[in-house]
C-alpha cells in the first residue's frame, strides 16, 4: 500500500483554481512536512514563469518536453529557504487540461529528482536513514478535475512510480506546535595558510560545516532533563547524558567570524509528535538560516561585484534579517530574508512571486531589528580556538542545548555553551 498524503483544502481549492491561459501546462512545488505513518501538504505554489516562456506561449504551446527544469529547481532552491524547521518540499504537481499519460508521468519523475538533487546539494545536513524517503508528483486535470498522486524513492533514481492516496482535511495545520529560538551565534573559522587563499564564501561554507557537526551532536534538555527520543514531546522518561566536546589552539594565517543573534522557528504536526521530531526540526531551522543568510549575503556581493579585500585588510559584512508572515488558517509561517536598504514592499513582492499568494505588508513580522549577525575576515591572525571532538584537553567544553517546556503557558528556556557557539533559548508554542 503507497503512502498517504493529508493535504489542506485550500491547497486542492488553489489547484482548481490556476488558470492554464492557453498553456500546455504549469507545473509548482507541494510544501509540507513528512512523518512516519504520513506526510501533510499545507501549501502549494506554482513556478512562476519566465518571461520568455510567458511570451512564446502567446503563440504557441508549449509541449512539456521544454518545461524547464533549471528554472523549476531554482524555484524550489528559493523556496526552500522560506521554509522553517519541519516543512520541505515534498514534490512537484503538474496541470494540464488532458489526464494522465506517460509523457506527463515521466517529466514528473525527472522534476522531482531534479528539484531533490538541487535543494541537498545547499543542506548542511543528511537525512537519516529512518526518514521517509519517498518525494511525490501529482498531476492535476483541469478538465475532469482528476487527481493522480504518485511516489518516488529519491534514494533509487531508477525506482518505479508507486500509487500514493491524496486526501483533503480542512484546517489541517490550525494547531501545529511551534517552536521558536534566539540562537547567539559566534561561529570563529580560523584559516591555515593554503585557506587563507580561498574566497571568502568558500572559507566561510567550511567553517559551516564544522560549527554543523557541533549543532548536530548537541544534547537538548527537556525540562531540565534529557528525554529519551522516542517519547512523546511532553511526556517521556529522562535519561542522564555528559556529553563534552575539546577545545584546541592552532596557529592560523587569518580568521573568518560569524557573529551575532538569529531567529529560529519551527512547526511539528499535532498527531502525537516525539522528542526527536521537535530536536531535530529546530536544528535543522538553525543549520538552514544561518547557511541561508551566508548563501544571500555571498549572491548580493556577487551581483553588486563588490571586490573581497586583499591581504591584510578587514571585511565586514551584514547578514540579511529574517522576516515572517503568516500562512492564514494556520499556525505555520513561512519566511524570507531582508537587507536593511530593502522595503517592505520588496519583500512583500517576493513572498508573492515565489509563493504566489497574497501577502500584506501589515502581514510582515520582522524577527531581528538590532543585535543582527554578521561576517567578517581578517588576516594575520596569530592563533585560534578551534573545536574538535577527537583530540584531548584538559579542560572540556560542555556542548548542551537545554529546553524546558511548559504546555499552554508557552515557554522554554534554553541554553548552550561550546566553543564556537553561545547562547539558545526556546520558545515552544501549543494550543
Amino acid at each position: 500500500m503507497g503512502r498517504t498524503y493529508i493535504v489542506e483544502e485550500t491547497v486542492g481549492q488553489y489547484l482548481s483554481n490556476i488558470s492554464l491561459q492557453g498553456k500546455a501546462f504549469v507545473s509548482g512545488l507541494l510544501i509540507g512536512q513528512c512523518s512516519s505513518q504520513k506526510d501533510y501538504v499545507i501549501l502549494a505554489t506554482r513556478t512562476p514563469p519566465k518571461e520568455e516562456q510567458d511570451e512564446s506561449s502567446k503563440h504557441s504551446k508549449a509541449k512539456l518536453d521544454n518545461l524547464d527544469e533549471e528554472w523549476a529547481t531554482e524555484h524550489a532552491n528559493q523556496v526552500s529557504r522560506m521554509l522553517p524547521g519541519g516543512l520541505l518540499v515534498l514534490g512537484v504537481f503538474i496541470i494540464t487540461t488532458l489526464e494522465m499519460g506517460n509523457e506527463f508521468q515521466n517529466t514528473l519523475h525527472r522534476l522531482v529528482f531534479a528539484v531533490e538533487k538541487s535543494m541537498n546539494k545547499k543542506r548542511l545536513w543528511n537525512f537519516t536513514d529512518e526518514e521517509v524517503s519517498e518525494r511525490v508528483t501529482l498531476h492535476f486535470c483541469s478538465s475532469t478535475k482528476k487527481i493522480f498522486c504518485r511516489t518516488y524513492d529519491i534514494h533509487n533514481p531508477k525506482s518505479s512510480a508507486k500509487p500514493a492516496d491524496w486526501k483533503y482535511q480542512n484546517g489541517l495545520s490550525a494547531s501545529w506546535l511551534s517552536l521558536e529560538c534566539t540562537v547567539y551565534i559566534n561561529i570563529h573559522v580560523p584559516l591555515s595558510t593554503t585557506s587563507v587563499s580561498y574566497t571568502l564564501e568558500k572559507n566561510t561554507k567550511n567553517g559551516l560545516i564544522h560549527w554543523a557537526k557541533q549543532i548536530e551532536n548537541s544534547i537538548y534538555l527537556i525540562n531540565g532533563q534529557v528525554k529519551d527520543e522516542d517519547c512523546d514531546l511532553l511526556e517521556g522518561q529522562l535519561l542522564n547524558s555528559d556529553h563534552r566536546s575539546t577545545a584546541t589552539v592552532q596557529i592560523c594565517s587569518g580568521s573568518v567570524n560569524l557573529k551575532g543573534a538569529v531567529k529560529c522557528r519551527a512547526y511539528i504536526h499535532s498527531n502525537k509528535p516525539k522528542v526527536k521530531d521537535a530536536v531535530q526540526a529546530m536544528k535543522r531551522d538553525i543549520l538552514n538560516t544561518v547557511a541561508d543568510r551566508c548563501e544571500i549575503l555571498f549572491e548580493d556581493l556577487l551581483l553588486n561585484e563588490i571586490p573581497e579585500k586583499k591581504d591584510s585588510e578587514k571585511e565586514f559584512h551584514i547578514l540579511p534579517h529574517r522576516v515572517f508572515v503568516p500562512i492564514p488558517g494556520s499556525t505555520v509561517m513561512l519566511c524570507d530574508y531582508k537587507f536593511g536598504d530593502e522595503s517592505a514592499e520588496e519583500i512583500r513582492d517576493h513572498f508573492i512571486e515565489m509563493l504566489d499568494h497574497m501577502i500584506q505588508i501589515e502581514d510582515l513580522e520582522i524577527a531581528e531589528e538590532i543585535n543582527t549577525a554578521c561576517v567578517s575576515s581578517s588576516m594575520n591572525t596569530e592563533a585560534s580556538l578551534d573545536n574538535t571532538d577527537d583530540e584531548p584537553s584538559k579542560q572540556p567544553i560542555k556542548t548542551t542545548i537545554v529546553l524546558k517546556i511548559q504546555q499552554n503557558i508557552g515557554v522554554i528556556a534554553a541554553f548552550a555553551v561550546a566553543a564556537l557557539a553561545a547562547g539558545i533559548s526556546f520558545h515552544y508554542f501549543s494550543d
